[in-house]
């Protein structure tokens, strides 16, 4: 069994942060589940061109407001507490933050733990 609090991940290698977001890793490869999981934060007004070419992301909202555009289709949801989106076909997205948003956020394959955006805003593929 593996339990984790929020407060004992903040500020050690599980907490992981970008200009505009941080990502809180509670599952990572290494705990050999399969899949991570994370709690992030982005800020307001934060605007981020993402694409997970080697991740499937689903996304659960549990705070703030935002939308998620599908930058293939044009297609923008709203997002608020309650909403979840899934990048299920690796679409490359806009996220933008109305205000601070909270998700509880799921990847396969897992991450290792310390993964940023590249230039794509992506993560590296898996090692095999």
């Amino acid at each position: 069994m593996i339990v984790r609090n929020l407060d004992d991940l903040i500020d050690t290698e599980r907490d992981v942060r970008g200009p505009v977001w941080a990502s809180r890793r509670f599952l990572l490869a290494d705990d050999g589940v399969g899949f991570t999981l994370t709690e992030t934060t982005t800020e307001a007004g934060a605007e981020q061109i993402l694409w997970y070419k080697h991740h499937v992301e689903a996304n659960y909202v549990i705070e703030g407001r935002g939308e998620v555009e599908n930058l293939a289709t044009g297609e923008v949801f709203a997002l608020g507490p309650g909403s979840m989106y899934t990048l299920d076909q690796h679409e490359k997205h806009c996220l933008r933050s109305f205000t601070r948003m909270r998700l509880v956020c799921v990847f396969t394959p897992a991450l290792t733990g310390r993964e940023t955006h590249d230039e794509d805003g992506a993560y590296a593929p898996p090692a095999e």
